[in-house]
């Protein structure tokens, strides 16, 4: 068996978001925000995965919302790349999806709690050690909560969470696991697929069960992201290299009037005929 890349945000939808996903959306839901304890009855997936056409589709990413019985909505989201202005993206989604709920001349009491679930490939808060983190209005100095917690920032870090199959402990660790390895999977792990859920998103990964239409368009997603991670990387290595040429002509100005080019040249790596240049014009 060959699983799909549930890291992928269509993939990621259409395990998590389709309309045959709702057992297992709740209880990955739960484990994630509920320790598992059962807390969420039932769900309705707001937009659920119509396998869409992405063609031409670049900039755009995929959700799965979901509203629990108690009104809470739930905004779910696979972030691959390390993007400009990703952190204000998401607090800008729950902030418009809380104030959307009300129409004209609605009340405030009529506003549900809404959760942002993001899962990320790429670690956010170096500090914090825990692959899942909270965050919620609280007052700044003295940590009181403030008096509704209508808003909560959920994050799961994928890149720190490491254990090895063997060392699984409940259902959390199940799912990140899933969600980091199944590609890497030629068979649903043992006693694994006696959970009912757990076999059904392997169910809904495995490629076998996907249109030919699909797996082109998830291939075609799964190019689109290496292509824009190795852009990143590009970038990121010339602006290390303009960064050290910047600290290398700064140390040689230093230096011009102390040793002599030849010197220069062998602390700095740059060239004789550089630092003639540059002596010429200071």
């Amino acid at each position: 068996m060959r699983f799909i890349n549930p890291k992928t945000d269509f993939a990621f939808k259409r395990i998590f978001g389709s309309e045959q996903s709702r057992e297992v959306l709740i209880d990955f839901l739960d484990a994630v925000l509920y320790g598992s304890r059962g807390l969420i009855a039932d769900l309705e997936i707001l937009n659920p995965w119509l396998a869409p056409r992405i063609r031409g589709m670049k900039d755009t990413y995929l959700d799965v919302r979901a509203r629990l019985t108690d009104g809470r909505v739930v905004i779910i989201e696979m972030q691959v790349l390390n993007v400009e202005g990703f952190e204000k993206r998401i607090l800008y989604n729950a902030a418009k999806t809380y104030s959307n709920q009300l129409r004209s001349g609605e009340d405030y009491l009529d506003l549900h709690p809404v959760i942002a679930l993001t899962l990320t490939d790429f670690v956010m808060f170096e500090s914090h050690p825990s692959c899942l983190s909270r965050f919620v209005l609280r007052e700044r100095d003295y940590l009181m909560d403030y008096p509704v917690e209508d808003l909560e920032l959920v994050f799961v870090e994928l890149p720190k969470f490491e254990k090895p199959l063997e060392e699984l402990d409940g259902r959390l660790e199940q799912w990140l696991y899933f969600i980091k390895h199944a590609p890497d999977l030629t068979m649903i792990p043992p006693n694994w697929a006696a959970v009912p859920v757990l076999r059904q998103a392997f169910d809904l990964a495995n490629r076998i069960n996907l249109e030919p239409e699909e797996l082109e368009d998830l291939e075609r997603r799964e190019i689109f992201i290496a292509d824009q991670r190795n852009a990143l990387r590009k970038a990121q290595r010339q602006g290390h290299a303009e960064g050290a040429r910047e600290k290398a002509l700064d140390i040689a100005r230093a230096l011009l009037d102390v040793l002599d080019l030849e010197t220069i040249s062998a602390k700095t790596g740059l060239r004789v005929d550089e630092l003639r240049q540059l002596r010429n014009s200071s």
